[in-house]
């Protein structure tokens, strides 16, 4: 198997695939032939720098055709692809660079100062316009170079759009033979936020990619010729799957918006660009819902969302206005999409739906339960460094669950310490240890604080080293400490200065004692 040939390149050439919003207020629309033909030159870039199959790629792109090119351009040769969000600092790319050990990295020139402070040792390839905004075509691209003190500069830009590719110029194939991957050979990895530790890297293998029909048939509900507005932003699972490959496998066109979350933006958006699959976090539902009036947009038929518990009066408000449920699904890094409330199906506020056709998950002692992973066509081949995935035995979630006679499941809460706050997936230790990187800060516990509009937010109780104060301007410059140190959306909107962290007697941290006493 091989996705870009098997998907991309077996597609009418001359059908949509990606409509592109720029930042700069931009539109192009990408056929998949122009795709096909853009990937395969980026593919041929990368093995002109040494990329083999087997090797990893990572990208640091925003959502951007560039991103799903690179993406495509791996899959073409057989080499892992290693997507990161561009809300990573230093230290986050850091870690993934020492545990990935990328042959070449695709980044977005926008991101490159925070790409040059962690210190890559490989060649880069820059895509993006003039620093810090698109620039001219969205397509442009540079040959490989280092960051390094010294480097070469980089070579001249080739332009990806196909009418434009200059063989003669750039010296390499432009049709290199897409290999041939077996189910379990590696093409992705996705990092988790790790709740004792760092975050881990999950490795999927091909079988990924051609497992994602199963929820983009019930769950997704894209059809031939659709346009599918994932909003997710790049590096994360839910966009690995939804942005892109889930919609073209069932022959619908992606919507890549290159923008921040803008609740009023959001619904101009969908009515001009005639959007008719939506897969939007909770929160951005029920942010749109708290401040926006919503109104029938004729073309959309399709609402789904993940994450998180949906709130009932979202749910009605979301009805009332646009006349469309929206339908929740469960999946994990590892797993990928588990369950989901069908297209049809009946809507019940608060489910996550029920599992997918043949995905066999059993609730055990209150925890959701993956009774065999066989039974899943997206369940991960092992972690990053070796280890492979045990799919010979159930797989423990970590989520407590419970079911109704009908078999609807409703998520409870974390068996874990995990923050999920406006869907994203938060884990302690990141944010702990941003913290204590302070000179202020002798000791820092991180735990979920509960939010209106975000679900939760993260709440980190302090415990300051001997010649600080408590203050208020304290408290907001560890915020923007945290912000620099690790991706924005994980610093700590509420923090509390304490003179001790309750502990066990062995000495970890009693975090249930500190959920237990929020704002104490």
């Amino acid at each position: 198997m091989n996705f870009a040939r098997d998907v991309v390149d077996a597609a009418p050439p001359g059908r949509l695939a990606i409509v592109e919003l720029r930042r700069d207020g931009g539109r192009r629309e990408w056929s998949f032939g122009e795709v096909s033909v853009a990937s395969r030159a980026l593919a041929a870039r990368l093995a002109a720098l040494g990329v083999r199959r087997g090797d990893v790629v990572m990208s640091l792109i925003g959502n951007r055709p560039e991103w799903a090119l690179t993406i495509v351009a791996c899959f073409r040769l057989g080499a892992v692809v290693l997507p990161c969000n561009e809300q990573l600092r230093a230290r986050d790319l850091r870690l993934r660079l020492a545990v990935a050990t990328p042959q070449a990295i695709v980044a977005d020139v926008r991101d490159l100062d925070e790409l040059r402070a962690a210190g890559p040792d490989c060649e880069v390839v820059v895509v993006g316009g003039g620093a810090g905004s698109l620039v001219g075509d969205a397509s442009q691209i540079v040959g490989g170079g280092r960051l390094g003190p010294g480097a070469e500069p980089p070579a001249p830009p080739l332009d990806l759009a196909p009418t434009s590719v200059d063989l003669s110029a750039t010296s390499v194939d432009l049709d290199p033979l897409p290999a041939d991957l077996a189910p379990t050979d590696p093409c992705l990895i996705t990092f988790t936020s790790g709740t004792t530790g760092e975050p881990k890297g999950i490795v999927h293998g091909h079988r990924y990619l051609a497992g994602q029909a199963l929820q983009a048939s019930h769950w997704l509900g894209a059809a031939e010729g659709d346009l599918v507005w994932c909003t997710a932003a790049s590096g994360w699972s839910k966009s690995a799957r939804n942005a892109f490959i889930a919609p073209w496998i069932r022959g619908a066109a992606a919507l890549l918006h290159d923008a921040r979350f803008d609740p009023d933006e959001r619904l101009q958006v969908l009515a001009r660009e005639r959007v008719n699959v939506l897969c939007m976090a909770p929160t951005e539902y029920r942010v749109i819902a708290k401040r926006c009036s919503l109104a029938p947009l004729p073309e959309l038929r399709g609402l789904v969302a993940a994450g998180e518990a949906l709130n009932p009066e979202v749910l009605r408000a979301w009805e009332e206005g646009c006349g469309l449920q929206i339908r929740d699904g469960y999946g994990q890094t590892e797993t990928g999409q588990l369950t989901g409330i069908t297209a049809g199906e009946e809507v019940r506020p608060g489910s996550m739906g029920r599992p997918l056709p043949g995905v066999q998950l059993a609730v055990d002692q209150g925890e959701l339960v993956l009774a065999d992973p066989r039974s899943d066509p997206t369940f991960f081949v092992g972690w990053l460094g070796g280890e492979t995935a045990p799919e010979d035995r159930p797989w423990r979630t970590g989520d407590r669950v419970r079911a109704d006679a009908d078999g609807y499941l409703y998520f409870e809460g974390r068996s874990d310490d995990l923050i999920i706050s406006a869907g994203y997936r938060i884990g302690p230790f990141e944010v702990e240890s941003a913290l204590i990187s302070h000179a202020a800060v002798a000791e820092a516990a991180v735990v979920a604080a509960p939010d209106d509009e975000r679900g939760a937010v993260v709440r980190a109780v302090v415990v300051l080293r001997d010649g600080f104060s408590p203050c208020s301007s304290l408290a907001s410059e560890l915020q923007e400490h945290v912000k620099r140190e690790t991706a924005p959306y994980k610093y700590p909107r509420i923090v509390e200065f304490v003179e001790s962290l309750p502990k066990t007697a062995s000495g970890k941290v009693r975090r249930a004692l500190l959920r237990d006493r929020q704002g104490g």
